[in-house]
Order: structure tokens, then sequence, then C-alpha cells
């Protein structure tokens, strides 16, 4: 069978890698094509075009390459019509991917979600697209399976990827992994400001500003795979700060603290048991213009799960030195971190145990089969 995948930004590569490994071991003669990045590259198949060349960030950004973003499209539809699939498969990326989606299922092409778009944070009216255009939609979020059902539209729950990734990585010698990336014997708060040039450029600094307050500590970055150390040496400058580059869980595995963009990242680091503190800052345009399509009481994966605070959240105007330094001291507090850390595991038992990569892949290939006997 044939497969054509597309996946955007560092999660959707994990994830598709992921995805990628047991689709062959499905069906061992699989032909791939896809949008990813290097993990999915390494699995194997046939890569088109790498994430970092279409990474862009917030409403104002995306309108500023719109003329790339269409390009990216236009070719995409070309690629995959050349290619003829027996089947899409769409991971996350849902400005990009519903698009090409509306396009391959008025072309006949077989359609697969897997990591719904967030019509239940904004802009629900999008779920008679998905309804219209997606054969079949793998969510990840408990909540989700529910608030489909709302719309008549039968989805399944597959459990979220990230407990495989965590689950199947090689532990890392905490000894070893400071040696090797020159670190000291301190705590470690570890700072992840995000994938994009333009949300790093908002937060690092203010996550850096810490430094002096709480010395006792050593600051590292998690470096983006989608970026070089030379656009973070700009914010850096001359403070001597730790840098780990796409080793993100591997420094997440020996932290003490976490500052963290929105996004997976907060999931992740509730997964690795490690206290954090939720940051976000977009263009001042970004953010009215989502503060008024955005339903949600929360921004954070985890809290949105649990469904009330588990985490504290510093959201563009909050995101301030002061208030950083007040949810440090918080979250060093040790009754604080007991009360988070049992939060933490009644959030991995929400989530499902491992295997979501295996059943999607499992029911993408049973499914094409069972198209293929009838014809």
């Amino acid at each position: 069978m044939k497969y054509y995948i597309i996946a955007g930004e560092a999660s959707g590569d994990l994830h598709g890698a992921n995805l990628m490994k047991q689709l062959y071991k499905e069906d061992p003669k699989a032909e791939i094509r896809f949008w990813g990045g290097d993990l999915m590259e390494a699995v194997g198949g046939t890569l088109v075009t790498h994430f970092k060349e279409r990474a862009f960030m917030g409403f104002i950004e995306v309108i500023m390459n719109l003329t790339k973003v269409l390009g990216f499209i236009k070719f995409c539809k070309k690629d995959i019509a050349q290619f003829h699939p027996d089947t899409l498969i769409f991971i996350d990326n849902s400005g990009f991917n519903l698009r090409v989606a509306n396009w391959a299922k008025a072309q006949n092409f077989r359609t697969n979600y897997y990591i719904s778009p967030q019509v239940w944070a904004s802009r629900a009216g999008r779920v008679k697209d998905i309804k219209r255009d997606v054969d079949k939609l793998f969510v990840i979020l408990p909540f989700e399976k529910e608030f489909y059902k709302k719309y008549d539209y039968p989805v399944e729950f597959v459990g979220h990827p990230l407990i495989d990734a965590i689950a199947d990585r090689t532990q890392v010698d905490e000894v070893d992994f400071r040696k090797t990336h020159g670190l000291s014997n301190k705590p470690i708060i570890a700072l992840l400001p995000g994938s994009r040039k333009q949300e790093i450029t908002k937060m690092l600094s203010v996550m850096l500003s810490l430094r002096d307050d709480f010395n006792a500590y050593e600051f590292v970055i998690a470096g983006a795979p989608s970026q070089n150390f030379d656009f973070y040496k700009q914010i850096i400058g001359n403070q001597n700060v730790g840098f780990v580059n796409n080793k993100t869980y591997d420094l997440l595995s020996v932290s003490y603290v976490a500052l963290v963009g929105s996004g997976t990242a907060t999931l992740e680091t509730a997964l690795f048991k490690v206290p954090q503190v939720v940051c976000y800052k977009g263009s001042a345009i970004s953010y009215q213009i989502a503060k008024r399509i955005i339903t949600l009481k929360f921004i954070s994966l985890v809290n949105l799960i649990m469904d009330k605070e588990v985490v504290k959240e510093l959201i563009q105007n909050d995101f301030t030195k002061k208030k950083l330094k007040a949810a440090c001291i918080r979250i060093l507090d040790p009754i604080y971190r007991e009360k988070l850390f049992i939060a933490y595991f009644e959030l991995e038992k929400i989530l499902g145990g491992v295997g979501a990569s295996s059943k999607v892949a499992k029911k993408i290939v049973a499914d094409l089969k069972v198209i293929s006997s009838r014809d």
C-alpha cells in the first residue's frame, strides 16, 4: 500500500515517526512519502519537504507569508496526485492539512486524520469541514470524543502518543549528560521557550532574567531542532547559560523545574513529572485576535485535560519577570511540589496507556485491506 503523510513542527515529526514505524510493522511493503522532519526521515520513506521550511506562527506571521503557504499547498496537491497514494494521513497542523484534505476528498482519496485539529478551542464551525473531508479521525485527548459526539461525528480515542514516545526512549545517565553538555551539579531549571523564532524571541529573555534571583540553580535552554545556536546566541549574549540542542527529553529527565512555552511541551513536561510554569507571549495583534476566537479557560494541555488549574499559566501581559519569579518560588515549595506530582500521576491515567501509534496503524491498514478486498 502507498501512504502519504503530512506533519508539521517537531511534535508532528515525532508522532509521524512513531506512526511510520508501526505502519511498516503492519505493512512491510508500505511505500511512504511524507512531509515531516529528521525523525520521520530516519524511519524510512521519502521526505518531500522539511517542516522547518514552513514554520510560521500566529495569524499575522501566516498572513505575511501567505504567498509561501499557498505555494506549499499547491505543490502538495500536485505531489499527491503524482504519487497517487492509497490513503493520506494528516497529523495535526490544521491550517495546512484541512485545506489539503478538502481537495483530496474531492479527488476521491481516502483521508485519515491523526491528532485532531483544535476545533474544541476555537472555530468549532470547522467540524462540518472535518466531517465532510476526513474519513476517519483518531483523537488523542479524552475530552475530544465527547466534543465530536455533540456534532454526530464518531471518532476514535487512541490514547496519547507522548506516552509511547517517553516510554520508548533510552534512559539518560545524569552524570554523563551533565559532563557532555558542560553542566554543573546544581539543580536544573530547564527553559523551553518553543520552537519558532517569534515565540523564542518573545519569551527567552524574560526567562533568563531570573538567573540572578535563582543562582543556586543551573539554567539550561532546550534548543529546538528547527533553530541553530547562532539564533539563541543573539538573545543569550554573554550570559553563562547551559544549552542543549535537540535533547529536550533528556534535559527534562534530569530537571528540577521547567519554564515552558504553551503547547505540547507542557504535557511532555508533566509526563516527566517536572514542576513547571507555563508561559505564553505572542505579537500584540495575534494575541488580540486569538482572545476573540479562543473559548478555552486555559492554554496548557495539562490544565485543559484536568479541567482545573494544575500548573500556573502566565499569558501575554502577565508574563513578566515579577510574576514569573513568584511562580518559580511557589513550585520550589516541597508541599506544593508533592500536590503537583499527585496531579501529574492522575493526568497520566486519564490519558490512557501505551500503544496509540500501534492502534492507529492497525486501524488504517485494516481499513485499506477491507477496501482493497471490495475492489
